[in-house]
């Protein structure tokens, strides 16, 4: 999710691992602190590889492109951390990011999610574009208090604090499961 200066809406991140050496690209006109984010992303999902199930010789054999679509639009700023990390753990891991979830915020080396701005703006774009589920910083949750009560109805808001939390929540089932199961929210999920 972003923040526009007319209003939030919704860019997508794509991520992308093929075979070759270690070359991180991140494409798409984005600024430093957004190229800030995707290698520390990377940096993080490289540390979590044995617990995400990816073997520990990948990042070895593998470039990552990172791009952000809408090229021609400058896009920067810390928020799209977590959505950078969740493309680089789909594209390693093989499992899918649910289709029906945006995402906001920054994120520390060691995997905090750290809150960001524009959070009532940015919902409201989701909401505007489909999305019914919205994952967050926890320390963002005062920033709905004024958030209008009928979209709120509309909308799941999850509050994370780490980005296994964001994780557990936003990739879907691990190859070979079974996709019927029903994962339950995470502890601590605001239904509307």
């Amino acid at each position: 999710m972003v923040w526009t200066p007319v209003g939030g809406d919704i860019i997508f991140v794509e991520a992308l691992a093929l075979e070759g050496n270690r070359e991180l690209r991140i494409t798409g006109q984005l600024g430093e602190v957004m190229r800030e984010s995707a290698e520390a992303a990377l940096t993080y999902v490289r540390s979590r590889a044995a617990a995400l199930g990816i073997d520990a010789k990948f990042f070895e054999s593998h470039a990552i492109h990172i791009h952000v679509p809408a090229g021609a639009v400058p896009k920067d700023g810390p928020s799209a951390g977590i959505t950078m990390a969740t493309a680089l753990a789909s594209a390693a891991t093989g499992r899918l990011v649910r289709d029906d979830v945006a995402m906001t915020g920054e994120i520390s080396l060691r995997g905090r999610v750290l809150p960001i701005g524009g959070i009532k703006e940015k919902a409201l774009g989701a909401h505007r574009a489909g999305i019914k589920t919205i994952i967050l910083p926890r320390r963002n949750l005062a920033d709905l208090d004024d958030f209008p009560a009928e979209v709120r109805a509309e909308l799941t808001f999850v509050p994370v604090d780490t980005l296994d939390e964001v994780l557990a929540m936003a990739l879907g089932p691990a190859a070979g499961s079974h996709l019927d199961t029903v994962e339950a929210l995470p502890h601590g999920a605001l239904v509307g």
